[in-house]
């Protein structure tokens, strides 16, 4: 199906040796799927319902008053009450609920105050609640899979712009390389932080969480570029020398051919071995972020909000801040390990002979 040259299946085939990486490697893919259908698993609507004879999928279907359901009244249904209410008649009726029965914003405040409560395996908060009453591993998950794909985003932005940049520069040099090189360095001393804190004072909070979202996923690539330019540059540079650059130049090619069939296919191989790093600085910065609240706009879940409210309810709530520092330790070492593995298995040495 792909054409793989000998080279990539060889680094391919070391890849899968180096164990650690690899299962590493399948546990984050696994971790992907499972994230990316997450309301099936997480969620407080229901994943099917049962109701005279009909069948109904509320997690990905439209909304269902509870007049859909015999009930008396016409806005969303509850369907941890409906799953009650139909056991309790013992009808015919059922409703499957998810693993975890509760989305990450609902407010479960017990007698009407919010204040953390520990893990309940006869209330399904499996790893207790926050101090808003919500529950934390619906948080978690919601959390974890915005990280993830926050990181994956940023990593195919950064990536588009410094190859674009960086090979345009050291393919055609000259007054072009020096003009991007002032431009980079005098960028690249703007604080980012500072810049990050600017941009959120003057968003106006009528504005969506996706588009909050976006807005920081752009300030975070624009400050965030300027290193993979320089890996780019200098590669491209090397390419350019060599002899079967000339040679296309000899028989006709044109600059594009050049560097979209010759150069780039010859300088990626090194710079995939960034690609697990540039995942872990993404997850890192949006949790630090997070953290001091210039991160993802509230109430979105997210794991250095959880972070927040553990360490400020750490004597009474240790539970918040155990989960979501776990989560993120294994986080960011699988991550790692797949790191590893790639630039072992990408090291040019192991399959270069030197004369």
């Amino acid at each position: 199906m792909f054409n793989l040259n000998p080279q990539t299946l060889k680094r391919l085939r070391r890849f899968r040796e180096v164990k650690r990486g690899y299962y590493s490697f399948l546990f984050l893919v696994g971790v992907l799927i499972i994230v990316s259908v997450g309301e099936l698993l997480v969620n407080s609507r229901a994943v099917m319902v049962s109701f005279e004879g009909n069948l109904y999928f509320p997690t990905y279907g439209s909304f269902h008053p509870g007049t859909d359901f015999g009930l008396d009244y016409d806005y969303e249904v509850n369907y941890r009450d409906l799953q009650k209410k139909f056991e309790a008649e013992g009808s015919e009726n059922w409703v499957l609920m998810p693993v975890v029965p509760y989305d990450p914003y609902e407010n479960l405040a017990q007698d009407g105050v919010f204040k953390p409560g520990p893990p309940s395996l006869e209330n399904r908060h499996f790893l207790g609640t926050d101090t808003t009453s919500r529950d934390i591993l619906a948080r978690l998950f919601y959390g974890t899979r915005i990280a993830l794909w926050f990181s994956i985003a940023f990593m195919l932005a950064v990536y588009a712009i410094g190859i674009t940049i960086g090979c345009a520069m050291g393919y055609f040099g000259g007054a072009f390389d020096l003009v991007f090189q002032r431009f980079i360095e005098i960028w690249s001393n703007i604080p980012f932080l500072y810049m990050v804190i600017i941009v959120f004072s003057v968003i106006p909070g009528t504005l969506s969480i996706e588009a909050r979202i976006g807005i920081l996923l752009t300030v975070m690539v624009l400050f965030s570029w300027t290193s993979m330019t320089y890996y780019m540059r200098t590669e491209t540079y090397k390419e350019k020398a060599r002899d079967y650059i000339a040679a296309a130049r000899v028989i006709g090619a044109s600059d594009f051919r050049i560097v979209f069939r010759h150069v780039l296919p010859n300088v990626l191989a090194t710079l995939v071995t960034f690609m697990p790093f540039t995942v872990v600085s993404a997850i890192t910065a949006i949790t630090a972020l997070d953290f001091l609240g210039f991160g993802l706009p509230a109430p979105t879940p997210s794991l250095g909000e959880l972070l927040k409210q553990g360490t400020a309810n750490l004597r009474t709530a240790p539970w918040i801040v155990t989960s979501a520092f776990g989560t993120l330790v294994i986080l960011l070492t699988v991550v790692t390990f797949v790191g590893e593995a790639v630039r072992e298995s990408f090291d040019p040495k192991k399959f270069t002979i030197y004369r």
